[in-house]
This record gives structure tokens, C-alpha cells and sequence, in this order.
């Protein structure tokens, strides 16, 4: 898209038909490194985006938020803006770039937040923005790069993609709120935590996929389909970092392990954990939820792969995937569905990675 023509004042229909027969299993068997690599030249686009935004930023704090930009995983949330916005072969879009941009500095700013609260050290083989700056200068920092995603949307055209990520935003901190206040509470049901997740993680996949698609200039109904496709997979994502935190290799994914049991975090995997053991144990457990004794993360561990609690948990990422997929199979000729169901493929393959437990 050229930045001569704003998608957003486009309503128009694409041409594909949107009932014709769903993708074949070719079509959708991307590789993690097949589906990337399409993305590299956006993805170097919005690097040099990013660190050009740092000349926006006080300069007694550009070290800090460069910090923040170069502690980058996969960076999967910009990569569902430009594969929702994949349109005449995937060209470089200055508008996918931009948006792009804002959802990572959310997210980057959601990530600094996080590990204060979490107490953690490591974040992707660094140093996490908390401990290397300390907890409040980080608090503060995360403020710094939400403000700045908010001012780059005030860049388009219309208010339309201001509205979008500053609702996503309030309802990211909401659900961050709503877990902060459950921390350490053992009353939390399997309903508060899809509750959270939906809001803390599913909200940001989801405005990454609608605004896209809505940018790409695709007609609603496959805006709302994108945008459907990203709530599930970001709960699926978000179940499956939970069970990371268990099951992961520490040194393989570059974060402390066992932070949700030590935080007072009641995740999926601990939540189905207590359902499995005996009172006295799930007592025990409670407690160590509750901050009232250690947490006795191997022993949790065992008792995980006695009770088959990772196939429990494994089984609900597969779950949100295949509603995921069910969002996007009406629209199989547009040019994003067989790409975004690759990233499906791609979760998939992670969950079966992991370190099952003995």
C-alpha cells in the first residue's frame, strides 16, 4: 500500500470468495524459518524503524529504551500485522510498518511491567529492564514506550487506528491489573484465568491481525476474521508460554523457569495440578501459591507428570489453534489465511518440543 492511498476509508470486496473449499494441508504446512522468511524485509524495515524512533525519546533515556528494543524474541505480534496485511506478494508496507512498530512497543512496554511484578532476571539470555535499571526507573520506562506507541498511531490518517490500540491498550493493563490483584490468591477459577489471559495477551494478537488486514484494505468480514484468528492464537500462545514456564529449558528459551509458581501465579498448568491431587497436597501447594512457604518446583514437576497435567494443558493449546483455524477456513484464497495458518503449524510444533514430563 502506498502512502499516497489510506485503506482505511476502503470498504470495498475483495475479489477471492470467501465459501470456497478450505486450504489443503500443503497449503498450510509453512515451517517456522518458511513463514519467517518472508517476513525478513519487514522485519529489517521495522528494525530500522524502531531504532529511528530513538531519537524521539529524552536523551537521558535512550540507552534504556534501546535496551528495551534490542531484547527482541521472534517479535511474533509484528509479524501478525504484516501477514494479516500480506497483499500482491508481500511488499514492504510504510503503514504495516508503522503499526507494526506500535504493537511491539506495547508489547516491549507490557514485558518491562511483567518482570518487575515477577520478580525476574532474565528475560531472552539478558538482563530483564528491572534488574538492570531497577524496578522503578523501569516502571517508569514501560510508561515511556506506551506513551510512544500511542503518539505514532496519531500519524494516520484518521482516528481509526489511534481508537483501536488505545482500547487494546486499556484492556492489556486491565487484564495485567486483574491478575496483579489474583497474585497469590488460590481462590482464582479456570473462568478468571481465560479471562485474563484474553485480555493481558489475546488482546494484543488480535488488534495486531485486525488492524493488518484493516490497513491491507481487505472487506470486513475478513477483517473480523483475522481479527477472530488472532484472539485464539494469542490464547493459545499464552497457554502454552505457561506451560513453558514448567516444561521449557531454561537455558534453551533464556528465562528463569518456575516464575509463576514462586510469583504466586495461578496458571493453567497449577490450576489443573490442584484439581489432580490429594487435599493434603493440594494444601501444600496452596501455600506455596500463597507465599506462606517455599515453592518446591521439583517436586510440583513430578507430581505434573504423574497426573498427566501437561496433556491436559497441551490439549487446551490445541483447542484455541483449531478455533484459530476455524476463523480463517471461509477465506482460503486471501493472500494472509494460508500464511497465518502456518504460525498455527508452527505453535503446534513448539508444544511438541517440549520437555515431557517423567
Amino acid at each position: 500500500m502506498s502512502s499516497a492511498r489510506s485503506p482505511l476509508a476502503e470498504t470495498g470486496p475483495a475479489s477471492a470468495d470467501p465459501v470456497a473449499a478450505a486450504p489443503s494441508p500443503s497449503a498450510r504446512s509453512h515451517a517456522f524459518a518458511g513463514v519467517f522468511s518472508l517476513l525478513a524485509p519487514h522485519l529489517t524495515e521495522l528494525d530500522r524503524y524502531l531504532h529511528g524512533q530513538l531519537g524521539s525519546f529524552e536523551p537521558e533515556i535512550r540507552a534504556m529504551v534501546e535496551y528495551c528494543i534490542d531484547t527482541s524474541g521472534k517479535r511474533i505480534r509484528p509479524a501478525l500485522v504484516f501477514l494479516s496485511g500480506w497483499r500482491n506478494g508481500g511488499q514492504v508496507e510504510p503503514d504495516l510498518v508503522r503499526v507494526a512498530a506500535v504493537v511491539e512497543l506495547v508489547h516491549l512496554a507490557t514485558l518491562v511491567h511483567d518482570d518487575i511484578m515477577d520478580e525476574a532476571d532474565m528475560r531472552r539470555s539478558r538482563r530483564t529492564a528491572a534488574r538492570e535499571y531497577g524496578p522503578t526507573a523501569a516502571v517508569l520506562l514501560g510508561d515511556a514506550l506506551f506513551a510512544h506507541a500511542l503518539h505514532l498511531t496519531t500519524q494516520y490518517p484518521t482516528t481509526e487506528v489511534c481508537a483501536a490500540v488505545s482500547d487494546s491498550m486499556r484492556r492489556v493493563c486491565a487484564g495485567e491489573i486483574v491478575q496483579t490483584l489474583r497474585r497469590r490468591s488460590t481462590d482464582v477459577t479456570r473462568a478468571d484465568y481465560h479471562r485474563i489471559v484474553d485480555l493481558k495477551t489475546a488482546e494484543l494478537f488480535r488488534v495486531s491481525c485486525a488492524l493488518g488486514a484493516r490497513l491491507a484494505g481487505y472487506e470486513p468480514g475478513f477483517v473480523e476474521a483475522a481479527s477472530r484468528f488472532g484472539r485464539h492464537l494469542g490464547i493459545a500462545y499464552q497457554i502454552f508460554d505457561d506451560l513453558v514456564d514448567f516444561f521449557g529449558e531454561e537455558q534453551r528459551i533464556g528465562k528463569t523457569l518456575g516464575t509463576d509458581l514462586a510469583s504466586g501465579k495461578l496458571t493453567l498448568p497449577l490450576l489443573s495440578l490442584l484439581e489432580r491431587l490429594p487435599a493434603a497436597e493440594a494444601a501444600a501447594l496452596r501455600s506455596e501459591i500463597a507465599g506462606k512457604s517455599p515453592p518446591q518446583l521439583a517436586l510440583r514437576l513430578r507430581q505434573m507428570g504423574e497426573l498427566d497435567v501437561f496433556a491436559e494443558v497441551a490439549g487446551a493449546v490445541e483447542t484455541e489453534i483449531g478455533a484459530a483455524g476455524d476463523a480463517l477456513r471461509p477465506w482460503p484464497r486471501h493472500e494472509p489465511t494460508a500464511l497465518l495458518l502456518g504460525l498455527c503449524d508452527v505453535l503446534q510444533g513448539q508444544v511438541a518440543g517440549l520437555r515431557r514430563p517423567m
